[in-house]
């Protein structure tokens, strides 16, 4: 530990000042080197353990962490961007999103923005932060379905191709054929059947090389009846071969004859889904016109890191200090440099 009292004059024309230091910045207790010190193991370990470590306190720590992603921030590059996802996570109970857009080219995976809500506004202002050059610079930004994100993305980034990809319409798939299962056992239910559909569910919605041995047991005795979930599933595993196209137009061929056997299937969610199909048919061919390079797997890849620097912590008190934990542990961010380390 190392202890110096700096100097402190009281003057008549300029007020208080105090003496700086090279080795500390502003009023802060602990010298640089060792904040940056701190800063890199709380990427590490909790910001408590980290403190209990190294015999400090969780504000020191903190603080530590907000002068590091300060400095960051204020000296990162966002040049050269080209693709980029957006995304919504929950950060507390009751439905308290944040927005959150990332960088995903090839070589350089990081968190670009955070914004608190889910709203058009939020992700407009984002964008209107990132600068209209920039914008201008994106080819490439992977979204969700959702109409507010598509309005804000298709006016503000004029020269980007819109993916929907694989992952979310894997999601909005696999819904509607739960939702055909929930249906059909409230019916079998009801008319006093025997309940065969009962502890079915991931029978149907996980691939079939992920099923266990009981769950493939269970599902090949499904198979044998003639039910309303068994064809909902097996227009989902037909529906697989769309991924292994190389071509969009033999893709959009596809797609076409799949979405009209379903809608003479008669059953209402899935025929819902084709709805969305239709209704998105062109940013979903999208993911074919860039040769599967980008995905929104990789915007969910860090989705969960997101998730587990909030479980790590076990939440935080204030959206301001789990922002600035986000940027620390998913920005990428430059750190000061110093001609010495802390040891």
């Amino acid at each position: 530990m190392f202890v110096y009292r700096m100097r402190r004059v009281d003057c008549k024309r300029c007020g208080v000042k105090v003496e700086q230091v090279p080795w500390a910045t502003g009023k802060h207790r602990a010298c640089d080197a060792f904040r940056l010190f701190l800063s890199r193991w709380a990427k590490r370990l909790s910001w408590s353990e980290t403190a209990d470590a190294f015999q400090s306190s969780w504000d020191t720590v903190y603080r530590s962490v907000q002068w590091v992603v300060e400095f960051g921030l204020n000296h990162r590059s966002l040049d050269g961007i080209e693709a980029v996802g957006v995304d919504e996570v929950a950060y507390s109970k009751g439905h308290n999103y944040m927005t959150l857009v990332y960088q995903i080219d090839h070589g350089m995976k990081r968190l670009l923005f955070i914004g608190k809500d889910r709203c058009e506004s939020t992700l407009r202002d984002i964008f209107q932060q990132f600068g209209q050059e920039k914008c201008a610079g994106i080819k490439v930004v992977c979204s969700d379905m959702w109409k507010p994100y598509l309005n804000v993305i298709r006016d503000q980034l004029p020269n980007a191709l819109n993916i929907l990809d694989r992952f979310h319409i894997v999601k909005k798939l696999n819904e509607a054929v739960d939702q055909v299962r929930r249906e059909e056992t409230k019916a079998m239910r009801r008319e006093g059947y025997e309940p065969v559909l009962t502890s079915s569910r991931y029978c149907f919605l996980k691939r079939y090389s992920n099923l266990t041995r009981n769950q493939e047991d269970k599902l090949a005795d499904l198979l044998r009846y003639d039910l309303r979930t068994v064809r909902a599933y097996c227009h989902k595993e037909a529906f697989d071969a769309f991924w292994q196209y190389k071509s969009a137009y033999w893709a959009g061929w596809f797609l076409t004859k799949w979405c009209t056997r379903v809608m003479r299937s008669r059953l209402e969610p899935m025929k819902k889904f084709v709805g969305t199909m239709r209704n998105h048919e062109e940013l979903i061919m999208n993911y074919f016109k860039t040769k599967e390079r980008y995905s929104s797997g990789i915007v969910e890849g860090l989705n969960l890191k997101v998730n587990l620097t909030m479980r790590k912590a076990y939440g935080f008190k204030s959206f301001p200090v789990m922002e600035t934990a986000l940027y620390h542990q998913l920005g990428h961010l430059p750190e000061p440099e110093f001609a010495h380390r802390f040891c």
